[in-house]
């Protein structure tokens, strides 16, 4: 609501910093949700907005799309979490989507999860390459809801595709052990 009663403010003419048509629309239906639906504490979280770049080509290009916003580097995570806190996984390949194309033609794609805390929960995903914007959709869901490495780890891949990369991410279902090893990580309780 503005200064004036009665008279609200939404999406770029805002001052959420957040210019992006889905915010408006989220925090709109939040908003009438809550003048006209009855539900007082509807509001909309501003934490974890998925974005993609727009200069980002679909067929590949090296633009980032990024799963957080502001996005979450691990630079930002040990700032917002601790330098000890904090854990990036990272992968550079090239998809199976260039398979039978010749050499030149396969374009690389890297993906990054930045976790934090002993949980690891993911905190930032990243990722350059290939409909890198459609798959970041599913992933958007599950950093809203707080997922961990380990529930990334215990999720089974689909195949063919680019994104299993993130729930096949090394080391697989096991973290250091602080001595040189790895540790098995259990199941996640209650998920």
């Amino acid at each position: 609501e503005t200064g004036v009663s009665g008279l609200y403010c939404l999406g770029d003419a805002s001052t959420s910093g957040f210019e992006l048509t889905p915010v408006a629309i989220a925090a709109g239906r939040r908003l009438a949700d809550r003048i006209f639906g009855g539900a007082a504490d509807a509001k909309f979280e501003y934490a974890n907005i998925a974005t993609a770049d727009p200069l980002a080509s679909r067929d590949g290009g090296r633009g980032p799309a990024l799963a957080t916003r502001p996005p979450l580097p691990r630079a930002g995570a040990r700032e917002a979490y601790g330098d000890a806190n904090v854990k990036a996984y990272k992968s550079v390949f090239k998809p199976m989507h260039f398979a039978l194309c010749e050499e030149e033609a396969k374009k690389p794609m890297a993906m990054k999860l930045v976790c934090a805390g002993e949980e690891e929960r993911v905190v930032g995903l990243h990722v350059i390459g290939i409909a890198a914007d459609e798959m970041l959709q599913g992933f958007a869901v599950a950093v809203k809801m707080g997922a961990t490495k380990a529930d990334f780890d215990h999720a089974c891949a689909i195949h063919p595709t680019a994104a299993e990369e993130f729930v096949t991410m090394g080391p697989w279902g096991a973290k250091p052990d602080g001595q040189g090893g790895i540790v098995p990580t259990p199941v996640p309780k209650g998920r």
